[in-house]
């Protein structure tokens, strides 16, 4: 494929990469240079341009690193404004990449930085366009993210109207849409897990793109139902007009080994050490060094420690299974979390021989919890707000505090209660209570499976249709 759509499943990131006649250009690239200069090697091309469609706040790029590697030019649109060295485009620009050209379209709205490109092949047929965080399959992008905006929220979405409309739903109706995002990313509302489509179907499927609908009215439905953004985004929005800490170094300091008393020794001596301990939560919870949170690898890792690890430059020790330490390490500097010191050499088991202290958590089937049900207990829904109210446990002392917010309502938890924890299918519950039992509020009992689970238990439910507000 002339285009080459490179998507992070538990970013739900698509990066591309673009080669014709010796040249290649890089669009959205993350933190790593790896995959891009490799692909660059096994083409036999040269890296001439490297394209942002305007500062991503849910992840960090690698475009700085890349660049310095590469020689390329790193490519913004309009009023954008950096600390590096960067070539600002205008409307209409074109980019010669071998035989092809990108056309730059400005397309503001989610933010006002924001570009699309246009894939025009030797022909002169516009083939592909890559519209950033503009225009997604299903969606378009929020216009609630855009950092130290005099603009408001409705201002940028008047924006996203004039784009879509003026600019890219002229493009032709059989050209591929490219997105940055899928289903999962923050980034937009309604997204589909599809991550490609023709401009005419997305026409006749994608509610803001009706031919009929006003301005006005794609305002309103733009902003309704838009919820708080995980508090980590401004810091990464930020830091992608900054020049970071190299990969290189990151992965460096991440990937030192210490054995267990170096381990023991780091974590009392250094002022807000994080420790996150990336196994299974259904191992975890046997047996895991205290004061651990526990942030299960195999899941959307990343964006949970950032929604939830509040300071983005404490240093971190991690715990994980044998030969995964450089992929954590990589997916904590994806979302900014650069400053890594190490890992626990041997694991959990190396600590456990070693004689040092392990804390555990409770974990129960939802047939248990069944049981417990029969008297009075408390059970915390750690659900989003729109999920508990969709469907949730129908009982007495049932509360849903999400775990997007639990550094604001952990305050709400009694340290002599007793507290059952649940989520959909059991990853954010583990975190939850990880992260409860490290601040003090030991009596945390997880309910393994979650929410599926308890259904399937018979445990009765509440239905309850979710406000618009929630959505």
């Amino acid at each position: 494929m002339p285009v080459e759509q490179i998507y992070t499943g538990c970013l739900a990131e698509a990066a591309y990469f673009i080669h014709s006649n010796g040249e290649a250009a890089v669009v959205d690239p993350l933190r790593e240079t790896t995959p891009y200069i490799t692909r660059a090697a096994d083409n036999g091309v040269k890296i001439k341009y490297i394209f942002l469609t305007h500062f991503h706040a849910d992840f960090v790029s690698g475009h700085v690193d890349l660049a310095k590697k590469t020689g390329a030019t790193i490519v913004y649109g309009p009023s954008a404004t950096a600390d590096f060295d960067f070539h600002e485009a205008h409307d209409g620009e074109v980019f010669k990449i071998g035989d092809i050209t990108l056309e730059l379209m400005h397309t503001p709205g989610h933010t006002m930085e924001s570009i699309s490109l246009v894939y025009i092949n030797e022909e002169g047929k516009k083939e592909f366009v890559m519209t950033g965080d503009v225009l997604f399959i299903g969606d378009v992008g929020r216009p609630d993210l855009a950092v130290k905006s005099d603009l408001s929220q409705a201002d940028l979405a008047g924006h996203l109207f004039d784009s879509l409309r003026n600019k890219v739903m002229k493009l032709p109706d059989d050209i591929i849409v490219y997105p940055n995002h899928g289903a999962g990313s923050a980034c937009g509302k309604n997204m589909s897990e599809e991550t490609f489509d023709t401009l005419g179907h997305q026409k006749e499927v994608n509610y803001a793109l009706r031919a009929d609908m006003t301005k006005e009215e794609f305002v309103k439905e733009v902003l309704t139902g838009l919820v708080t953004p995980p508090q980590y985004f401004p810091k990464n929005a930020g830091m992608n007009k900054g020049i970071n800490k190299s990969y290189a170094d990151i992965l460096a300091s991440g990937l030192q080994a210490h054995d267990p008393a170096e381990f023991k020794g780091l974590m009392e001596s250094t002022d807000g050490i994080i420790i996150l301990d990336t196994r299974h939560e259904q191992i975890f919870k046997d047996a895991f060094v205290p004061n651990t949170y526990n942030f299960n690898i195999d899941d959307n890792f990343a964006p949970w420690v950032g929604a939830v690890i509040l300071d983005i430059e404490a240093p971190i020790l991690i715990i994980a299974d044998e030969g995964r330490e450089e992929e954590v390490v990589t997916r904590l500097a994806r979302v900014g979390y650069d400053n890594a010191i190490g890992y626990l050499k041997g694991g959990i088991d190396a600590w456990k021989e070693a004689g040092y202290e392990t804390d555990s958590i409770i974990s129960i089937s939802p047939k248990e919890l069944k049981v417990k049900m029969m008297g009075k207990i408390n059970i915390v829904d750690v659900r989003k707000e729109s999920e508990y109210y969709s469907e949730h446990v129908d009982a007495d002392n049932v509360y849903n505090r999400p775990l997007d917010f639990i550094n604001k309502n952990i305050e709400e938890y009694d340290a002599n209660e007793e507290y059952y924890l649940h989520c959909v299918g059991g990853y954010r519950s583990m975190i939850a209570a990880s992260i409860l039992r490290a601040n003090g509020i030991k009596n945390v009992i997880d309910i393994a499976g979650g929410f599926n689970d308890i259904k399937e238990a018979g445990v009765k439910v509440t239905e309850y249709v979710c406000p618009t507000t929630m959505l």
